[in-house]
């Protein structure tokens, strides 16, 4: 087992090792930025699909819409780049909303993005695997295995820790960035050389019929849903080499503008163009076949495009890999998430949360049967509620540390907290049919994490050392030997408890079905312990659980009236190979089960190693 490990996530490296496997720039924007970039390859075409609705000449709206979002996404930038300094340690929302504006709006903030992250690796793993099966159509009926692989792979990747998850990215991003710079570059050059016809049904300002200003508040929406990703650099600070917050929010604002340039060039292009939402081909392919033409290197480009966009959608799920566990790490920390995500792998990596985020994500796929298409408006409403939270909050952050100067550092923070807000009440009223699991399952996440934190406060509680601390001394120790049979292990036991205990009792469960057999052992016992009484229970029971635990109890009684401590002991054989357990029942296991829950009893086991 420990080879076949070792072969999946690699060798385990040294605590001390931790700095240098951080994320320099150049690495985290390929780790935490393919989310928000993959954006690119359907944001435009998400307001398109919208607007279109009332005619293809509604089109020229996508221009002013793109703008509102270019100014959230630049408020947002600002806003998180401040986050980063003021709360290093990560966690980005969860953090900022919690300490500014109170606990509930932190694990809204907190569950939100948890969820996000799931949606994120559900959805961009579905997306992979359609890329993968319209390139290969006969791969198509197995979209749900593929999706799943993915996300494994993407697991197992993480797992390796990341500096190895972030090398493998880089190829992708950076394919993806060069390629749409590329697209961009030739698309204003033919435009500026006049050989790039303008074909757009409208000019902009035009009066088209239909338009109202709750289609443009939904195509407005739904484009935003492109701005998901945004903040988890801001989640990550802890991944980045020294210093932390310069290199996060640098990596932070390299991100912003490169999905300023993508976003704002591929809608302008696409309403250049005239393009529209087609069944078969995308906004951004199509974009993509006019600007690169029909000759072969035009082709080629395309392909090379197409390639990349198809490789972008299949690993933006690793942004979730990358968020989800450092912001339950900080949940768990405050004791809202078990203390399990608090614990770092053989790699150095958060292996429970990224596990957990993988199984989740699976999950999903499997419930909707990797037609996550329906999960897609639950992003925007996943991600916009912990955005305006967290921008809200930094102004009273500002409010706090700068007092009536507030406003200085607290413009983008106003700016954002108002425009996410406005999404969210237009996500609320025009589109409850799609987003209401949101408000289902919010609330199970929010009493789970508090009656969680509840939990954990209470046994600190009991454990805490008093200042006088009750000492109790006993007079002695019952010890009661669980005897199946006669064998190296119940000797062995037997042997041990006399070492341990002033007063030994061997007790034997008979269930009456071998008369004989259970003579037997009774003899074989008397001989080999001619000294020591076999207690012997009979029942007429095929369960020996309910008549042990009821002597065990009764002599835990006595043994207390005497100043006694009460310890069971279990023999148990350990089998030379960990898949022989398996093989054989588990008595003792369900004995210690039934046994936990009474005070003053003292559960141990004896441990015989078998050798082969």
């Amino acid at each position: 087992m420990k080879n076949i490990k070792e072969v999946l996530i690699g060798k385990p490296l040294k605590t001390t090792s931790d700095d240098s496997h951080l994320l320099g720039r150049f690495q985290a924007l390929a780790m935490l930025s393919s989310d928000a970039l993959s954006s690119i390859a359907y944001g435009t075409e998400q307001i398109l699909l919208v607007l279109v609705t009332v005619g293809i000449g509604a089109s020229w709206y996508s221009i002013p819409i793109a703008g509102v979002i270019l100014i959230l996404l630049l408020a947002l930038i600002a806003s998180y780049t401040q986050v980063i300094h003021a709360y290093p340690s990560g966690g980005g929302a969860y953090l900022v909303s919690t300490e500014n504006l109170g606990t509930i709006p932190g694990l809204i903030s907190g569950g939100s993005l948890l969820v996000d992250y799931m949606l994120t690796v559900g959805v961009s793993t579905a997306a992979g695997a359609e890329a993968i099966t319209s390139a290969i159509p006969e791969l198509y009926r197995f979209n749900l295995p593929i999706a799943i692989i993915l996300a494994l792979i993407l697991m197992f990747m993480n797992l390796r820790g990341l500096r190895e998850s972030a090398s493998f990215l880089v190829i992708p991003v950076y394919t993806f960035i060069t390629s749409t710079f590329i697209l961009l570059g030739v698309g204003i050059f033919r435009i500026l050389t006049g050989t790039l016809p303008y074909h757009a049904p409208t000019h902009i300002g035009a009066t088209v019929t239909g338009v109202s200003v709750i289609l443009l508040l939904k195509a407005f929406s739904t484009g935003a849903s492109s701005l998901t990703g945004v903040e988890a650099i801001s989640n990550a600070v802890p991944f980045f080499k020294r210093p932390k917050e310069r290199n996060a929010s640098l990596t932070l604002i390299t991100m912003g503008l490169i999905l300023a340039v993508f976003f704002g060039g591929v809608t302008f292009l696409a309403y250049w163009l005239g393009v529209g939402p087609m069944s078969e081909v995308t906004v951004i392919a199509q974009v993509a076949q006019s600007v690169f033409g029909q000759g072969p290197v035009g082709q080629v480009m395309f392909l090379i495009f197409q390639f990349s966009t198809a490789l972008i959608l299949a690993v933006a799920a690793n942004t979730g890999y990358s968020a989800f566990p450092i912001l339950a790490y900080n949940m768990a920390k405050n004791k809202y998430m078990p203390h399990m995500f608090t614990g770092r792998g053989a790699r150095l990596s958060y292996s429970n949360g990224i596990i957990s985020l993988a199984v989740g994500a699976i999950l999903l796929l499997l419930i909707f049967n990797g037609e996550t298409e329906r999960l897609i408006p639950l992003y925007a409403i996943g991600v916009f509620t912990p955005f305006t939270l967290a921008q809200a909050g930094m102004v009273v952050h500002w409010r706090k540390k700068l007092g009536n100067k507030f406003l200085t550092k607290a413009g983008f923070n106003i700016l954002g907290s108002i425009i996410s807000f406005v999404i969210v009440l237009i996500l609320v009223i025009f589109r409850t049919s799609e987003i209401w699991p949101f408000f289902i399952v919010l609330p199970v996440l929010i009493f789970a994490f508090v009656r969680l934190h509840t939990h954990y406060v209470n046994v600190a509680e009991q454990l805490r050392l008093r200042d006088e601390v009750a000492e109790h001394k006993f007079d002695g120790n019952t010890v009661i030997v669980l005897v199946g049979n006669v064998t190296n292990v119940d000797v062995g036991a037997i042997n041990y408890a006399r070492s341990i205990g002033d007063y030994v009792i061997a007790l034997h469960v008979s269930t009456k079905e071998n008369t004989a057999k259970e003579q037997e052992i009774e003899e074989e016992f008397e001989r080999t312990f001619p000294d020591l009484h076999l207690t012997v229970i009979r029942t007429s029971y095929r369960s020996i659980i309910t008549p042990a635990v009821r002597f065990i109890k009764l002599a835990s009684k006595e043994a207390k009236a005497r100043n006694y401590t009460t310890t069971v002991l279990v023999p148990t054989f350990i089998p030379a190979k960990p898949w022989q357990q398996g093989l054989h029942n588990q008595t003792g296991l369900r004995l210690r089960y039934y046994l936990n829950a009474h005070e003053d009893i003292i559960i141990a086991s004896y441990n015989y190693h078998l050798k082969k």
